[in-house]
């Protein structure tokens, strides 16, 4: 049942999974860009835009070019999920109803728990070590827990808070890197800075698809945080800015990165970081740790997001509130927390090994997603149907949605190169895992073939019963 109450608390977020009615709308479409612009100023993309360098071997200029063209071509999904919020008023996950029927989502709801809970897993450690790092008389056990209670306090308040903070941290992120990139390139560079690497087909494609890969990443949560947006602003405005603020964000980091390893070279990126920046360093280091915590906070609430949506599936009409959101947060920080002290160094890696592999199911559910959403139905969703117990007009069961969507998955086996599996034709490009763009390809022309078939068959249906 959609709850069309008003909010009870101005603090913490009284929301959960429920529809967000137009007396609660608020907001301006460009709070979008600064949320998007500070989270992705993040270590993980300081390090990623790295490896353009370090990995495949290209020049600075080829670098350049295919961190940016990357991140334009992936900024489209992002933003054309993100724009889906304020028409529909509900999270991502809760959509998902529409396209593969209220039972069929819990499989796509499942795939980004286990996504969101492992980078949460996985940030809490790397803000424990980053925490010990900055303090070291701290233990990093002590600065483990500390890293995720406070990440899990900015997800409890929720949605508001959230986006109070990017909206700081993108003014004071985005300064400290520009200011970062002009100490870099205002000291004497080394001699080969701009003739070492060269262009090759194959780095540039690579350095493409990670960049376009890292924003499709992020597509299962982003109408979470634009649902509290009015319906009237309509879907350029909120696609403008986010596509502005998730690439210029994420495109800064990657080339702060890519720069910093080629003018202070080590062994490891946020080294070469603090070195090639001489006194911002370690301030650089702190305002880092602090991003990583708030960036943390969204990987939380949309695990608490997921697990809730998840458990209304099968009880319909119950509405959570506050209180749920707290309750579910406590229990993944304390299980979270539990799993990030007992890990060793090896299985954490293992465990970011399976999340990467894991992110290869987001491919043909964003396709799904964005053709059923803007093509199929419009731009318009029945919500009332999504929250009923028998699916309403989207059923309980989208079978040929999740035939279409398996079959995204199953083209991307032989093409695929992880640290699990390779593929009989992973090296088609040396280097470069194009499995992602198979699926992409496959589930593009699969989904609205299936539409109009169904259409059709709809039809001669109706006609029979006439």
């Amino acid at each position: 049942m959609v709850n069309t109450q008003p909010r009870q608390s101005q603090i913490i977020e009284n929301k959960s999974v429920d529809y967000v009615p137009e007396s609660e709308r608020h907001g301006k479409s460009h709070s979008l860009f600064t949320l998007w612009f500070c989270t992705n100023i993040a270590p993980l993309a300081v390090v990623s835009g790295a490896i353009a360098t370090e990995t495949f071997h290209l020049n600075v200029v080829s670098a350049l070019t295919a961190i940016i063209a990357g991140h334009l071509f992936g900024g489209i999904f992002l933003a054309l999920t993100s724009a889906q919020g304020p028409k529909v008023g509900i999270p991502q996950m809760v959509q998902s109803r529409a396209q593969f029927g209220r039972y069929g989502s819990l499989l796509v709801i499942s795939f980004t728990t286990v996504i969101y809970l492992g980078f949460f897993i996985s940030n809490i450690s790397l803000s424990g070590k980053v925490i010990n790092n900055v303090f070291p008389s701290m233990p990093v056990s002590s600065a483990t827990v500390i890293g995720a209670i406070l990440a899990t306090a900015i997800g409890i308040v929720g949605y508001h808070f959230i986006h109070r903070i990017n909206k700081v941290g993108a003014w004071i992120m985005g300064a400290a890197l520009i200011l970062g990139l002009a100490l870099m390139v205002s000291q004497p560079l080394p001699a080969d800075f701009w003739s070492r690497g060269s262009m090759s087909a194959a780095g540039w494609f690579g350095t493409f698809c990670i960049g376009a890969v890292w924003q499709i990443s992020f597509s299962p949560y982003t109408s979470d945080y634009s649902r509290y947006l009015p319906a009237n602003v309509g879907i350029a405005r909120p696609f403008i800015a986010t596509y502005l603020g998730a690439c210029g964000g994420t495109i800064l980091a990657f080339i702060f990165g890519m720069m910093a390893v080629n003018i202070a070279p080590t062994s490891d990126a946020m080294m070469s970081v603090r070195h090639a920046t001489g006194w911002l360093g370690p301030i650089l280091m702190v305002l880092f740790l602090v991003n990583i915590i708030c960036h943390n906070s969204m990987n939380l609430y949309g695990a608490v997001l997921s697990l809730i949506t998840a458990v209304q599936t099968f009880r319909p009409h119950w509405t959570p509130g506050a209180a749920v959101r707290l309750v579910v947060s406590s229990l993944v920080l304390v299980g979270s927390v539990l799993v990030a002290l007992a890990a060793s160094q090896n299985f954490v890696s293992f465990f970011i090994n399976l999340i990467l592999a894991l992110i290869a199911v987001l491919i043909p559910w964003i396709v799904i997603n964005l053709l059923d959403f803007y093509y199929v139905n419009k731009q318009k969703y029945d919500v009332e149907a999504i929250f009923r117990a028998d699916g309403g007009r989207y059923g309980l069961l989208n079978t040929q949605a999740l035939l279409v969507y398996f079959a995204g998955i199953l083209v991307q086996v032989p093409f695929v190169e992880n640290a699990f599996f390779s593929g009989p034709y992973a090296n088609l490009i040396p280097g470069v895992d194009i499995s992602w763009i198979i699926s992409f390809v496959v589930t593009s022309i699969a989904y609205p073939l299936l539409h109009r078939k169904s259409e059709s068959g709809l039809v001669s249906t109706r006609k029979s019963k006439a």
